[in-house]
């Protein structure tokens, strides 16, 4: 694997190792946002922000951070086989990350999706929404929550009263993601490792298998 400031070469070219130091003892490395002074990540704020949605196994031996985009026609593709690979490793922690880059309506997806969270509906939403084959329109939206058992005036009134959250959240998201340099949906930290775009199952089998000996060095 590609360290910086290491020129060992990487068995896939997308893979970046996490700087030396970068996650020592277990912490990511503080980088300050380019609009602000407030640091952006650190693990706390990546791994542990606690209104991110957390997905697999909570108390995981492994960290996968997804970054993604409900109109994302890649993230729909990977969402069953990443929750496969989740699920039959059994041991890996999964942070859902919305960020929508793809226009208004993917915006309002990410913020109804993080608003069905104060009903504990966030993720039938999500699956509800990255589910679909065809580009979300906002009528669809409402269509596909409401048949996921979302309680749309509850929606309505959590998308008004905790606005500020919710953009919050999406705020800080979207900092982490151009922090590390993404260009794009899907794309990932698991464990120490950087991975800006699409991995088939196998791949992301050997990427956890490789952040696990990571982890031990």
């Amino acid at each position: 694997m590609t360290g910086f400031g290491n020129d060992a070469p990487s068995r896939r070219a997308a893979l970046t190792l996490i700087g030396v130091g970068a996650l020592a003892a277990g912490g990511i490395v503080s980088a300050r946002a380019a609009t602000g002074d407030d640091e952006v990540l650190t693990e706390a704020k990546v791994l542990r922000d606690p209104d991110t949605p957390v997905a697999g196994n909570p108390d995981g031996n492994i960290t996968i951070v997804e970054w993604s985009d409900y109109n994302c026609p890649y993230c729909r593709k990977l969402e069953p086989e990443l929750r496969q690979v989740v699920q039959d490793d059994g041991k890996v922690r999964l942070v859902m990350k919305d960020w929508p880059i793809l226009g208004p309506v993917s915006v309002t997806a990410a913020r109804s999706a993080l608003a069905a969270k104060f009903q504990d509906k966030y993720h039938q939403a999500h699956d509800a929404m990255i589910g679909v084959s065809s580009r979300l329109t906002e009528p669809r939206i409402n269509e596909l929550l409401a048949a996921a058992g979302v309680d749309m005036d509850r929606l309505k009134r959590d998308l008004t009263g905790h606005a500020k959250d919710i953009d919050a959240i999406l705020k800080r998201n979207n900092e982490q993601a151009e922090a590390f340099g993404f260009q794009g949906t899907p794309s990932f930290i698991v464990g120490k490792y950087r991975v800006p775009g699409v991995l088939s199952m196998t791949e992301f089998e050997q990427v956890i298998a490789d952040a696990r000996k990571a982890r031990m060095n």
